[in-house]
């Protein structure tokens, strides 16, 4: 929590921080305060250069493959790119584990909204479209957001 994040930065602790997180995430994944500890982290040591991200991503991937429903890694990888004044599209290993997710017709609602982000970035509105109507028959509180988003496409596309 915040106390542990203050002591770390205030007294330099970081070394062996990394480790921490990777242990608490092995007993639970879906450890959210983990995954926030681990971009406090990596904000404060080594920052986000475009190296650390496509590192941490590689991390990120096994989580997202071992419980694709689980929003707290999409959470950090996304944070993380767009955080750091990236596009999504700029790290095609992250793009390919979504197009992947999808094609093997894992239909987790995180992963979905990604790729429906990619192919916006993209300009391919269709299918960001075709996307968010899959997400609208997804089971969430999400209903009115994903035809927002729908709308605001089809607007893009009438210019």
């Amino acid at each position: 929590g915040i106390n542990a994040e203050y002591g770390v930065s205030q007294y330099k602790l970081w070394e062996g921080e990394l480790d921490f997180v990777e242990k608490l995430l092995q007993e639970d994944l879906r450890n959210n305060s983990a995954w926030n500890h681990r971009y406090f982290v990596v904000t404060n040591t080594t920052g986000w250069d475009k190296e650390v991200i496509e590192r941490e991503l590689e991390y990120t991937r096994a989580y997202i493959n071992k419980a694709p429903n689980n929003e707290s890694p999409w959470n950090y990888a996304t944070g993380m790119i767009k955080g750091n004044g990236h596009s999504l599209v700029d790290f095609k290993s992250f793009v390919e584990l979504c197009e992947d997710l999808y094609s093997r017709q894992i239909r987790s609602p995180f992963g979905l909204k990604v790729l429906a982000e990619i192919r916006e970035e993209r300009e391919d509105y269709a299918k960001a479209i075709d996307i968010y109507m899959v997400l609208k028959e997804t089971p969430t509180v999400r209903d009115r957001y994903w035809d927002y988003k729908v709308q605001c496409i089809r607007e893009l596309m009438s210019c």
